[in-house]
């Protein structure tokens, strides 16, 4: 059913997706979950093969895809692992689209072309620990030195953080203006006075590494600002539209993992002399799944074909993300279920898939704040 709602380009980009994934991905993931480090081997792979860039015009090192494009990139990544499909929507959902759409000409050049190519890896530093889902109370600040900015502060929970080359920083100019003093900026790995603090021992993803960054009298040129000063809320609700599309990808491409190792085990576990297949209670749990997995799938569909059209696409992404993040949550737990003692135990991906599913209903953007951003949009 999905197949048919594709382009003949996009069911050829989910087909090489697929085989890029299961042959190069997958039989590294459970290895690469057992170190519990971030997994730049699978940085490294998606690099060579233009994933890196995806959605970045090929004059400045991408591929010029779309966002379905980076919709069905994310799913089929997820279907191997969300720590993996995570790296890749920080990197690219987040930074780099944000540094490519808002960066100048020199910027681009600089940081875009590099990072497109699989150069340098990103990461997106906007969240503090005082400040998360209310970002105009952050209180990182940047203050103006003739031809640099001083920052000073700290950012908690920064996927790609102790690994990435470029972070596109926001901080604010003047604590008093809240949201209208906040600004972007580019800092690069080795900046003076740019150091990594605590990375977190986290119950999933764990071969995406999520990191402090700790800021002390940082300085950074005045060329590394992105857009104009006091513009970077505006900068990072935007970029936060695309990564909750890849976030609504990582939902349906774990859930179709799940499903799928549900319906092989229910066909072949044998209970009271016949298939768990044949059993009214499991059809119906199975039914219920793939009814979730679709809806969620058609929400994504959508989210990104308005997306691709250049219409504003808040309501529609935030909708597919809560829908997609509250599916994989269910669907992965009634998959653990099915397969009974034998989900709980790491020898199968089960435990792994309800461990990372989780984090899809907090990061981007809580399914809290998906509602509030709906209801919004329902009674402006």
């Amino acid at each position: 059913m999905i197949d048919a709602l594709l382009t003949e380009q996009e069911r050829m980009l989910r087909s090489t997706l697929r085989d890029f994934v299961e042959a190069e991905l997958m039989p590294c993931v459970d290895e690469w979950d057992r170190r519990n480090e971030l997994a730049y081997e699978a940085f490294e792979k998606m690099a060579g093969v233009g994933l890196t860039g995806l959605t970045i015009p090929p004059e400045y090192g991408g591929q010029g895809g779309s966002l379905m494009d980076a919709f069905l990139m994310s799913v089929e990544l997820a279907r191997a692992s969300i720590s993996i499909a995570s790296i890749m929507g920080t990197h690219l959902g987040l930074a780099l689209s944000g540094l490519y759409h808002y960066g100048n000409e020199e910027q681009r050049q600089r940081f875009v072309v590099p990072a497109a190519k699989g150069e340098k890896l990103c990461a997106y530093g906007l969240t503090e620990r005082e400040a998360s889902s209310d970002i105009s109370r952050m209180s990182t600040t940047a203050r103006r030195e003739g031809d640099e900015w001083v920052i000073n502060g700290g950012k908690c929970f920064i996927s790609n953080g102790d690994t990435a080359d470029i972070v596109l920083l926001f901080a604010t100019v003047d604590r008093s203006l809240g949201s209208k003093g906040i600004t972007a900026f580019v800092v690069e790995k080795g900046t003076p006075g740019f150091t990594i603090g605590k990375i977190e021992d986290k119950l999933g993803i764990r071969h995406e590494s999520v990191a402090e960054l700790n800021f002390d009298e940082c300085r950074v040129p005045v060329a590394n600002q992105i857009g104009e000063v006091g513009k970077g809320m505006r900068i990072a609700l935007t970029i936060l539209d695309q990564g909750r599309l890849d976030v609504a990808g990582q939902g349906i491409g774990v859930s179709i993992a799940a499903l799928d190792a549900a319906i092989a085990y229910a066909k072949q576990r044998q209970q009271f002399g016949q298939p768990l297949s044949e059993f009214q209670g499991i059809q119906w749990m199975l039914v219920d799944m793939a009814t979730q997995l679709d809806a969620a799938w058609l929400l994504g569909y959508r989210a990104a074909r308005v997306a691709d059209s250049g219409q504003r696409f808040t309501r529609e992404v935030a909708e597919a993300k809560l829908f997609s993040a509250e599916t994989a949550m269910d669907v992965t737990r009634k998959a653990l279920q099915i397969h009974g003692g034998y989900g709980f135990m790491k020898d199968l991906p089960l435990e792994r898939y309800y461990r990372d599913a989780k984090i899809l209903e907090i990061y981007e953007g809580t399914s809290e704040v998906q509602r509030l951003v709906i209801s919004r949009a329902l009674l402006a």
